[in-house]
């Protein structure tokens, strides 16, 4: 099993949080500040996979990688920030009582 099937699921799951989401408030806002922190958790991906790899603490196969390489990682390596800083506030969200539903303001 490749590297990119692995990580199906997790884009998956993303793509149905994130879009379960759309209708909730501030979703815009949300967005805008899921891709900043997926900006930066990529950015500090990019250093430390890298620093890593080239310390020998760890290897990616060849024949489990697209091959499309940033630095020494693997493109494969940046799906998991990307999707963690989609995805936790789309379940926070999810889990959080929409506006007018649940607990009353001020209680």
């Amino acid at each position: 099993m490749t590297y990119g099937l692995i990580l199906l699921p997790f884009l998956a799951a993303t793509a149905v949080a994130v879009s379960l989401t759309a209708r909730r408030p501030r979703f815009g806002a949300r967005m805008a500040a899921s891709a900043a922190a997926a900006g930066i958790l990529i950015l500090l991906t990019v250093v430390f996979d890298n620093v890593m790899i080239a310390a020998g603490l760890f290897t990616y196969p060849d024949e489990l990688i697209s091959g499309i390489r940033i630095g020494l990682a693997p493109v494969e390596d940046f799906a998991y920030p990307l999707c963690a800083a989609f995805l936790v506030p789309a379940v926070f969200t999810l889990l959080s009582p929409a506006r007018g539903e649940g607990v009353e303001a001020g209680r």
